[in-house]
């Protein structure tokens, strides 16, 4: 109310949750990584430790993304530090991603988008040096970076990094101790243990006590052998569950987890550092009803894999493939037709042809367009064969299995029925080895389709060939 003092105001406390996040910000190793599921309260840890050294004048932090998209991301690194850097009497400048604290200290937050974007810090002196999704960064940047981690101003050089598990990451071996190699679990007492390594060429020596390592040396500037210098690394696992704010605050997010499919649950909930997509584990037929007549309702999709190769004797090429799949008024999809066969490119615009008026003007025709000159008049072609029906192509987003995932969810949550047809044997078999399997064409066709279905109808956009209507 106007003209009416405020009263004083609590001041708000800030700090870490027991358990893990505990664990990580009071370690004393050289290089700390906490990871495992997601939600394990990651990001507001790295953001907690450059705190303890903010008021030392000459203290300087840096954050690393792999993009500068990843750190403004909504929920990101930026957005998190907004609401505790000012409790501190930071003030930001959003403009350059950097805080400046009253003593002069700075924290900053950068990316890593190429290996090349390393030269950038040529020269650098950084004491704190955090990565938010190490995963996502390649040996070669995190360790150029660590030649960075140098300090003049009384702090002793360290770096903290988070991530989710990845079984293909260079980080993955890096913790290897930490893991347990059959399950791919965080073994539970070796979580903050410190080890220590030195690192000749390319080649890592891990020891458990830093005088294991004394005599390995390497010449000095003076070209003395002097003992290689070891640091410490631990690795602390969490899970979602250890993030007790998160859990009281968002009680959905668990299910949020629970409805993955299955590689991605057991990475982001579970914590698995050696899961793989693997035959079977992305699509199973047991996970389907089969039946006889379609629902009524129901609005279509045909999603094409396009073969770029055709079929002789002497090769093994991908055909090309084409799902039908729909979405039900009640939520549930429908595989209604599959078809595919190894021809040439004439072959192949007769067979999308002929497709297409079986299936009707009803049913929109999702194609893929390869990058160049050529994916575009490919693409131009087929577009002016379908006059009359309601057609659009994009390019492909992210791997194929990402694009797989979110078909593969409904399909393990039983929200997928299949019409029984003379196709489902191959179509089923198809998706069981994707993909560890030689061929991938039915599982692309089947997720263009269905991620097409989820983007919504395809109104005025451009390839839009639908027929005038009087």
């Amino acid at each position: 109310m106007a003209g009416v003092e405020p009263g004083p105001v609590a001041p708000k406390v800030v700090g870490p949750q027991p358990g893990p996040q505990m664990t990580f910000l009071s370690s004393a190793a050289d290089i700390a990584i906490y990871g495992g599921s997601a939600g394990g309260g990651k990001t507001w840890a790295l953001l907690m430790e450059p705190l303890r050294h903010v008021a030392v004048q000459g203290f300087g932090a840096v954050f690393f993304r792999r993009s500068t998209v990843q750190v403004r991301n909504e929920g990101g690194l930026w957005d998190e530090s907004e609401k505790l850097y000012p409790l501190i009497g930071a003030s930001p400048k959003e403009h350059v991603l950097e805080w400046k604290f009253p003593s002069g200290s700075s924290v900053s937050f950068a990316h890593l988008e190429h290996d090349k974007t390393v030269l950038n810090w040529q020269g650098s002196q950084i004491p704190l040096i955090c990565f938010d999704e190490l995963t996502h960064f390649s040996a070669k940047q995190f360790w150029y970076m660590v030649s960075r981690n140098r300090s003049m101003c009384g702090v002793r050089p360290y770096i903290r990094a988070t991530c989710n598990p990845d079984a293909d990451s260079w980080v993955a071996e890096f913790i290897s101790w930490w893991i347990d190699q059959d399950t791919g679990l965080a073994i539970p007492e070796r979580g903050g243990v410190l080890r220590w390594f030195i690192r000749i060429g390319d080649k890592i020596i891990w020891a458990d006590r830093p005088e294991e390592l004394a005599h390995y040396t390497a010449p000095d500037e003076n070209g003395e052998d002097k003992p290689i210098p070891p640091k410490s690394v631990t690795f602390i696992p969490a899970k979602l569950s250890d993030n007790r704010a998160l859990m009281a605050a968002d009680p959905g997010y668990m299910a949020n987890l629970m409805s993955l499919p299955t590689v991605e649950r057991e990475r982001l909930l579970g914590g698995n550092w050696k899961i793989r997509p693997a035959a079977g584990l992305l699509f199973q037929r047991g996970w389907c009803q089969i039946v006889d007549a379609v629902p009524a309702g129901v609005r279509w999709m045909r999603g094409w894999d396009l073969a770029a190769t055709p079929k002789t004797d002497g090769n093994d090429p991908d055909g090309t493939a084409g799902t039908k799949v729909g979405k039900l008024p009640d939520g549930r999809y429908i595989i209604g037709h599959h078809v595919k066969d190894f021809l040439s490119p004439a072959g192949v615009e007769k067979l999308i042809k002929n497709t297409a008026e079986q299936d009707g003007s009803d049913v929109e025709i999702s194609l893929p367009q390869d990058p160049g000159q050529a994916g575009k008049a490919q693409v131009a072609n087929l577009i002016k064969l379908l006059s009359g029906y309601t057609a659009r192509a994009t390019p492909e987003s992210g791997d194929k299995v990402t694009r797989f995932s979110p078909f593969s969810a409904q399909a393990e949550a039983g929200n997928v029925l299949v019409l029984r047809g003379p196709w489902n044997e191959d179509w089923f078999t198809s998706l069981e080895g994707f993909p560890e399997a030689d061929h991938d064409d039915d599982a692309d066709s089947t997720s263009r389709a269905f991620n097409a279905l989820l983007s919504g109808p395809i109104e005025a956009m451009v390839f839009l060939t639908k027929r005038h209507r009087t």
